[in-house]
């Protein structure tokens, strides 16, 4: 029997994954816990079938939000950026010119879309190939826990 995700996981972990089975619903993969570069940490990075990149960040409460004073330093590293909150949340607290997705453990609705910034080719590819190599090492480690990893260090 699966373990209810409520056993294992903090309030926004519960929020991005409603978020990412709800992008894979319009061709979206995702990444929790993503990092763009050294120093940024993303919930939910989502790449699209025709290479868009979104990022998602997950509040869990009032005081989560509050205390998120990077966001917007996130701007730079997608072509939309969304907040992912609960139905309880206050959502008028949310900047307008974001994008809104409510969300729980298991699905999530777009309410508003986030404006379109289209990133630069080249931060795209370098990004794109990051995504890429974290994901087949995340893979690789779920397959192979016991794997140490070697060669440089991330970035």
């Amino acid at each position: 029997m699966e373990p209810k995700p409520e056993e294992f996981a903090r309030p926004g972990q519960l929020l991005a994954r409603g978020v990412c089975r709800h992008l894979l619903t319009h061709d979206f993969v995702s990444i929790e816990e993503f990092t763009p570069e050294r120093g940024r940490r993303v919930d939910v990075m989502a790449l699209g079938p025709k290479g868009e990149i979104w990022i998602v960040e997950c509040k869990s409460s009032r005081a989560d939000f509050a205390s998120d004073s990077k966001w917007q330093g996130y701007l730079g590293w997608c072509d939309r950026y969304f907040w992912a909150v609960d139905a309880a949340f206050p959502v008028d607290l949310l900047p307008d010119d974001t994008g809104l997705i409510v969300a729980d453990a298991y699905d999530a609705e777009i309410l508003r879309m986030g404006p379109e910034t289209r990133l630069a080719s080249a931060r795209r590819t370098a990004l794109t190939r990051r995504f890429a190599r974290h994901a087949a090492l995340r893979h690789q480690s779920l397959r192979d826990p016991g794997l140490r990893k070697t060669g440089p260090a991330p970035p």
